[in-house]
């Protein structure tokens, strides 16, 4: 069965920096795009970056433009979010998605909290 897994999160101070990773397995990585989503305390899930399969293709939401990076590592099953710069209204839980073939999967998510 699919499974996702997310790492990396932490506690972080204001301008630092973390970088995420997500570990998937049970379905055919190289052929999926991936995303990362975010979940702010009290708020909805927001789609925060996609790639396509081949990695070419990646597009973000506009408050983390110029600074997160979406990345994946096909050869390795893995899928990163390279972040900086982070604000306090970064601070949410953030999960890895696939749609495989046509149901949605979500990891448990990792929190990253952005605090001085």
């Amino acid at each position: 069965q699919v499974q996702l897994v997310e790492y990396g999160g932490g506690l972080v101070q204001p301008g630092g920096s973390l970088n995420l990773s997500c570990s998937a397995s049970g379905f055919t990585f190289r052929n999926y795009a991936m995303r990362w989503y975010r979940k702010p305390p009290g708020k909805e899930r927001d789609l925060v970056a996609n790639i396509s399969p081949t990695g070419e293709s990646r597009s973000y939401m506009d408050s983390v433009k110029g600074r997160f990076t979406i990345s994946r590592d096909n050869s390795k099953n893995a899928l990163y979010l390279q972040m900086h710069s982070l604000k306090p209204e970064d601070t949410a839980m953030y999960y890895c998605h696939v749609v495989y073939p046509r149901a949605n999967y979500w990891g448990p998510g990792t929190q990253v909290t952005v605090s001085s």
